[in-house]
């Protein structure tokens, strides 16, 4: 995480120059922001759909969201079916 948070220092920079944070918090933010897109289309499944059962939705609802949600990722994964996300929730 070190080599990582060094190596976008010009970020942290601009952020403390552009915002109110502080240098470590910037470098939180930085850090926070990369582990966000670090995370698997299956991680990033898992997550929304624990997030959305407990603002009460419905399964239904849920894998449709998600399936709207997922082309908008840093990297977009290939779609996927109802029955795919299913698996990945739920094994």
């Amino acid at each position: 995480m070190l080599d990582r948070r060094m190596s976008h220092d010009d970020l942290i920079d601009h952020l403390v120059r552009s915002t109110p944070l502080s240098h470590g918090e910037a470098g939180r933010v930085v850090l926070d922001v990369l582990a966000y897109f670090d995370e698997t289309t299956e991680e990033f499944v898992r997550r929304r759909h624990r997030e959305l059962q407990s603002g009460g939705l419905t399964n239904a609802d849920i894998f449709e969201r998600i399936t709207a949600e997922l082309p908008y990722r840093a990297v977009a994964p290939p779609e996927l079916s109802l029955r795919q996300l299913r698996r990945i929730v739920y094994g």
